[in-house]
């Protein structure tokens, strides 16, 4: 009985199967990655009240505010730090918002 060739093969299939599940994260990962941006609403940074987009752009008085909910006109559970606020994806929440 040859033991050594026995060894081989099982090595070479478990390196394959590492291989290929490596590749399967790393293409969730990359599909993770590349999804849209977080959800961003214009509010007031004192009162956390929904404000129309205009008053985001070039010197009005909101500021973006990113992810969380919007309860009656009032926003809560995101930020309005960008980089603090989960992207969407898998498993994710996204959704977009105009005005």
């Amino acid at each position: 009985m040859d033991t050594t060739n026995d060894t081989t093969t099982r090595r070479r299939m478990r390196s394959g199967a590492v291989a290929l599940g490596g590749m399967g994260l790393l293409a969730a990962t990359l599909v993770a990655c590349g999804s849209s941006e977080p959800d961003k609403r214009c509010a007031d940074r004192a009162t956390l009240q929904k404000l129309n987009d205009k008053e985001c752009r070039s010197g009005g008085r909101g500021a973006y505010y990113y992810g969380g909910s919007t309860s009656g006109s009032k926003l809560k559970g995101g930020s309005f730090d960008k980089s603090a606020v989960t992207r969407g994806g898998i498993g994710g929440h996204s959704s977009s918002s105009g005005g």
